[in-house]
């Protein structure tokens, strides 16, 4: 396995919950990628972004806040990622608030960091006075962790001092690293609880994600690189989306936004179902978010293996996915555990499959080889004594395959001579996994 974390130098920021991580993540990555609210413990998992400062170029980890003694099961698992974060990372950004001072907690964290070996910047946040820093900032000199940094994440001062000091702890950046640029892009998208973070852990061997059994646990979208015998890919997990009339406070109104986002940053979407509720009206509404931005897709039935089965269950179950996301009959389906991992290493051809399908290009000679077939065996409809002509067809795009029809009036073609165009197509060239779009042109007009 092959992080691009561990090739290009990474920061971790660490700290308690509520003492601004998220707000300096978001200021130094020089766009609101975090969730950032008042309620302490909004961040879950381990985030990445990109950053640079004065030509050299990191990656930042925003992770959720250290609690060191705590039996809460969401907080027990904050508190490995957040270790996990710091095993990545090349140097810690270490933040505490200057208004509730040097904590035990604090002094917990920081021996935690100093067994750890890896450079500490320590970062005091919440400095929004402006002159000479506050005499309490010097209290925090005791952490044993050197000179700390007076920040406001929330106005931005400070920060270009405490960038100074990380870029001068992180190593050297090696070669580039081609391989995220090579990497396919790959949402797993699906309601709350279907195994979403469970199929991403079982991917990548290692537990990444925080999983557990309480349904809306990850609500962020986490990009994950990962390279196998397979290919390269970006596993792009995202909060488990849920029906818009359960949606009741700004942070679950992000967790949509971000899911969306996802989807449209994504090459392919893994759309996860669980196998014992089957498809429900909510798995359409979510698959049709992919479905709409034109991305290839791959319909992954999870927890396969909790399944009772005769020889019938995998056409049955087959059948009723059919019927439920009859609008994208072009995705293909796969029947996997990510608990057992059955099948979990067939998602991977899947994906490369109809990946290859949605990038692929046909040349218009063989376009329209197929179309003068098509309209020989079934003459464009007519209206009104007038008869749809199709002059000729040309791919346009890739990612979804785009093609533009010329016509004569375009108001002449009807939706179902456009499918059976389509049909005519994917019969011929495959395109399997991916939608298909068309624009339909007056010759010698504007789109239609």
């Amino acid at each position: 396995m092959n992080m691009n974390n561990e090739k290009k130098p990474a920061a971790a920021i660490v700290g308690r919950p509520n003492v601004g991580k998220s707000a300096l993540f978001n200021k130094l990555a020089g766009k609101r990628i975090s969730i950032v609210e008042d309620t302490p413990g909004v961040t879950r998992d381990r985030i990445y972004a990109d950053a640079d400062w004065n030509g050299k170029y990191f990656t930042i980890i925003d992770t959720g806040g250290i609690e060191v003694n705590t039996d809460d099961t969401i907080l027990k698992s904050m508190r490995e990622q957040a270790k996990i974060a710091i095993e990545l990372a090349d140097a810690v950004i270490f933040v505490v608030d200057l208004k509730s001072g040097p904590t035990a907690d604090d002094a917990d964290v920081a021996e935690m960091l100093q067994k750890s070996g890896k450079p500490v910047v320590l970062c005091v946040n919440k400095v929004d006075s402006v002159g000479a820093v506050p005499p309490e900032f010097y209290e925090f000199y005791e952490l044993g962790l050197g000179e700390p940094f007076a920040v406001s994440a929330l106005h931005g001062t400070g920060t270009g001092d405490l960038l100074d000091r990380l870029v001068e702890l992180l190593p050297e950046q090696g070669e580039e690293n081609a391989g995220e640029n090579e990497a396919v892009r790959v949402a797993v998208i699906g309601k709350p609880n279907v195994g979403k973070s469970s199929m991403i852990n079982k991917f990548l061997g290692e537990n990444r994600v925080i999983v557990t059994d309480i349904p809306g646990t990850t609500r962020d979208a986490i990009d994950q690189y990962f390279e196998n015998e397979y290919g390269k890919y970006i596993f792009i997990d995202t909060a488990g989306i849920r029906r818009q009339n359960k949606i009741d406070n700004n942070i679950e109104k992000y967790s949509v936004l971000r899911a969306k986002s996802a989807v449209e940053r994504s090459d392919v979407c893994l759309i996860i179902i669980d196998a014992e509720s089957g498809p429900t009206a909510h798995d359409e509404r979510i698959a049709g978010i992919a479905h709409e931005a034109g991305k290839a897709s791959v319909i992954v039935v999870n927890k396969w293996d909790l399944i009772e089965k005769d020889n019938s269950t995998t056409k049955k179950f087959t059948d009723k996915i059919r019927a439920a996301f009859a609008y994208m009959s072009y995705a293909p389906e796969i029947f996997v555990s990510a608990k057992t991992g059955q099948r979990v290493s067939k998602i991977f051809e899947v994906i490369n499959s109809v990946f290859e399908q949605s990038s692929k290009r046909v040349t218009t000679g063989a376009l329209n080889d197929v179309l003068s077939e098509a309209v020989a065996r079934s003459q464009p409809p007519a209206d009104r004594g007038r008869r749809l002509k199709i002059y000729y067809m040309t791919q346009t795009g890739t990612r979804p395959p785009v093609f533009v029809l010329f016509v004569n009036d375009a108001e002449l073609f009807h939706f179902s001579y456009l499918r059976y165009i389509e049909n005519r197509i994917r019969e011929t060239f495959g395109f399997t996994g991916t939608p298909i779009q068309f624009i339909i042109k007056n010759r010698n007009q504007n789109d239609i």
